[in-house]
């Protein structure tokens, strides 16, 4: 009996001993290089965003947190790589209105689905839009634009960066809610977009202020609305778009960073308060507010809001057939 008991207890130790080093092991996360896949690339805001977060977290834990650009496809090219990888905590994503609303409305099938496959852990930011014209365009208002497009049905232009992307369900809403229809011009890089509108081959685009301000210095671009309900901070003479004749409407896409289902609840927690507190450091702060982006930190709860709210908005712009199902 007396064997026994010794053998009760020393299973009952041994067990105890694996429980706490398990506990242990996970209060030392991260024990090894963090990687952030951003679907974006190298030097455009998301991304520097990204960088700058990782960098206070690297500080953090005493670990390298890495960036991996995979830029293409809307994310689906990214999430596909981090879809491979183990619900651990060291593969995060940059999620945006694109991968965890847009794509499952307009793709049939889809390599992951954002409600079963991904677990919210916080918004980083959102931007705000700006309608663009040329230099030179022949639109000296929002209003001039809007009244063209009702006088000639699918012949005023607008540039995006693709079926889906957040300008073209952008300019779709903003065109939904007044009634008019617009012709839609893809490219594949801004760079082909940007010259496009700045040579008047397409009438307008929208894009976040902090993307387009080198080329609005430079005159190549003039901007005719900020799409949010205040005006700009840093350019208070931009009217708002219902202040330019256009509907009460914002186009503020966001980003937020995402963790594996399956990954623990007790890493969960705590890379959502520590990615929280680097986006609330005064440096990331005054390194990112400069740019023109507002950093939104939040629980994980606020950014399936944020989701639902978006899939809400952007179904009925897919049945009417603005945005097109692939």
């Amino acid at each position: 009996m007396a064997a026994q008991d010794r053998g009760r207890r020393a299973f009952v130790g041994a067990a105890l001993g694996l429980t706490l080093a398990g506990l242990h092991a996970r209060s030392r996360y991260p024990e090894r290089t963090v990687r952030i896949v951003v679907p974006y690339a190298v030097g455009v805001g998301p991304d520097v965003v990204a960088r700058s977060v990782a960098e206070n977290l690297a500080r953090h834990w005493r670990q390298a947190v890495i960036i991996d650009n995979k830029p293409g496809a809307s994310g689906i090219v990214a999430f596909g790589d981090v879809r491979r990888t183990a619900p651990d905590g060291y593969t995060l994503y940059l999620a945006d209105t694109a991968t965890m609303a847009v794509n499952p409305l307009i793709h049939p099938s889809l390599p992951y689905d954002p409600a079963r496959d991904l677990v919210p852990l916080t918004l980083l930011f959102r931007a705000t839009f700006v309608i663009l014209v040329g230099g030179r365009s022949r639109f000296d208002s929002l209003a001039q634009l809007l009244a063209a497009a009702r006088r000639e049905p699918g012949r005023v232009s607008y540039a995006s960066l693709g079926n889906g992307h957040a300008s073209q369900v952008a300019i779709e809403s903003m065109a939904h809610a007044v009634g008019v229809q617009m012709l839609h011009v893809p490219f594949k890089d801004a760079g082909a977009l940007f010259t496009a509108v700045a040579a008047g081959d397409v009438d307008f685009t929208a894009f976040s202020m902090n993307t387009v301000s080198g080329l609005l210095a430079g005159g190549r671009l003039r901007p005719l609305a900020v799409a949010a309900r205040t005006r700009l901070k840093d350019h208070p003479q931009l009217p708002t778009l219902s202040e330019a004749g256009g509907p009460d409407l914002e186009m503020r896409p966001w980003a937020g960073l995402v963790a594996l289902a399956g990954t623990p609840p007790e890493l969960l927690a705590q890379l959502q308060r520590d990615i929280v507190a680097a986006i609330d450091a005064d440096e990331v702060r005054a390194r990112i507010e400069v740019l023109g982006f507002e950093l939104t930190p939040s629980t994980p709860q606020q950014m399936r809001d944020r989701i639902d709210a978006d899939l809400a908005l952007y179904a009925p712009l897919v049945r009417a057939g603005r945005v097109s199902r692939l």
